[in-house]
């Protein structure tokens, strides 16, 4: 009698015939259904998801409030395209996110599609409210994989490399990182070295930052950053973006990240979870910033897509009704905990780094060599034993966690426990 074929190994055979090289998947586990914290693939093999789609479900998968948002809106239509002929439900999501940023001034918020699109154009605000075209970012940085996102990203391998030339007149500068010897200080004096040796500051339209780096490490700016940042754009008629893409909706006990340092933005751009799951991204910045532009130079066809918007107006009311960023705290302190109690068995745990529930933790060995292999092994074997994990940094060397905040409490101690397997077997 013949084996029944594995679903996932022919699924993954399927993938390689049809599928690009350059569109990488960290596993071979196709999924067949997921609910809150929990995927199961097309075997039945069941997931615990301390991922969330890199930071998209804050929610969880499926949420039930979020579903029922999209399910009524699209019994009315599913598109029409804003600027042709505009919906409420966009107007009533750029109203929530006008007050729902932090900041004490006139707001006005624009809707794309992904991450790297409100980006895109948070960059073109800043120049066309400027009149410049040089940007700053830093190094580690995220910033999205089109051609500019490349550009302000801050990683080669695998972002850029291969793809030739990027835009010019983006300027990076390092990132403070305890981890990687790099202090406020070095930063600061690093903008003004560029601005001494290779660009004229008058020059520069916008300084580009994460409040917590995501694919550079989950390093978190300290807030003497992010008050010399305001410092410099005042100075120079700067004006200082903000990249909430990862941070925002919760995850790092605030609603947004800016808010644990009481420094204002100019722009602020948002993707992830703002939709629970649903494509969906916004830019929210200066009200005369960003009316800079001429009608007609934002948007795009399916800019705040009426699904997605009804998504993300649920994920607003859920974050309020389930108390999410409260939550972030919690599952945070929980988190730690356990990673405090390994550290005497697990000596190449050199650094624990986090803000509310975005935790990352730092793996080198005694001489300070980064340890890519030891983490990637700890991946597959929590993988193995039904945990999924993420890992990111420069070096490949932290392991990050971005579990839905709506993880049940069993769940998530079970992932705990698999976990802390995954470490002591690796």
């Amino acid at each position: 009698m013949l084996a029944t074929p594995d679903k996932n190994t022919v699924l993954e055979q399927r993938r390689q015939a049809a599928c690009p090289r350059g569109v990488g998947v960290q596993t071979q586990s196709f999924t067949a259904r997921a609910q809150n914290a929990e995927i199961w693939d097309v075997n039945g093999k069941r997931l615990i998801d301390f991922g969330s789609g890199i930071a998209v479900l804050a929610t969880g998968h499926r949420h039930p409030a979020v579903m029922a948002a999209v399910e009524r809106q699209l019994r009315d239509f599913h598109h029409t395209c804003f600027q042709v002929t505009p919906y409420e439900s966009y107007v009533e999501l750029c109203e929530k996110l006008n007050s729902r940023t932090p900041g004490a001034f006139a707001k006005k918020t624009a809707l794309f599609t992904t991450g790297a699109e409100a980006v895109e154009n948070a960059i073109k605000v800043a120049k066309a409210a400027t009149g410049r075209s040089a940007v700053i970012a830093f190094s580690g940085a995220f910033h999205g994989r089109t051609l500019l996102g490349m550009a302000l990203t801050g990683k080669v391998h695998p972002y850029k490399a291969g793809f030739g030339a990027m835009p010019p007149e983006v300027w990076h500068v390092p990132y403070p990182a305890e981890a990687l010897g790099v202090s406020v200080e070095d930063s600061v004096l690093a903008i003004e070295r560029l601005f001494k040796a290779d660009v004229d500051p008058h020059r520069v339209a916008a300084i580009v930052l994460e409040p917590v780096q995501g694919e550079g490490g989950f390093y978190i700016a300290p807030t003497a950053l992010l008050r010399k940042l305001r410092e410099i754009c005042d100075s120079h008629g700067i004006l200082l973006v903000v990249d909430e893409v990862q941070t925002g909706f919760g995850r790092t006990g605030k609603l947004f990240a800016l808010e644990h340092h009481g420094v204002d933005f100019d722009l602020l751009t948002m993707a992830k979870s703002l939709a629970g799951g649903f494509p969906l991204s916004a830019l929210t910045g200066r009200a005369e910033l960003m009316d800079a532009a001429a009608p007609g130079g934002l948007g795009g066809t399916y800019a705040g897509n009426p699904l997605a918007v009804a998504a993300a107006l649920a994920v607003l009311d859920v974050m309020d009704r389930e108390a999410l960023p409260q939550r972030a705290e919690v599952l945070g302190d929980r988190l730690v905990e356990k990673l405090d109690g390994l550290r005497q068995r697990v000596p190449s745990i050199t650094q624990v780094r986090r803000l509310g529930a975005m935790v990352g933790i730092e793996f080198r060995d005694e001489a300070g060599t980064p340890l890519p292999q030891f983490v990637k092994r700890v991946q597959d074997l929590a993988l193995a034993k039904g945990l999924l994990l993420l890992t990111c940094g420069v070096h490949g060397n932290v392991i990050r966690f971005l579990f839905p905040l709506t993880i049940e409490d069993a769940v998530f101690e079970e992932g705990l426990a698999l976990l802390a397997d995954a470490l002591l077997e690796a």
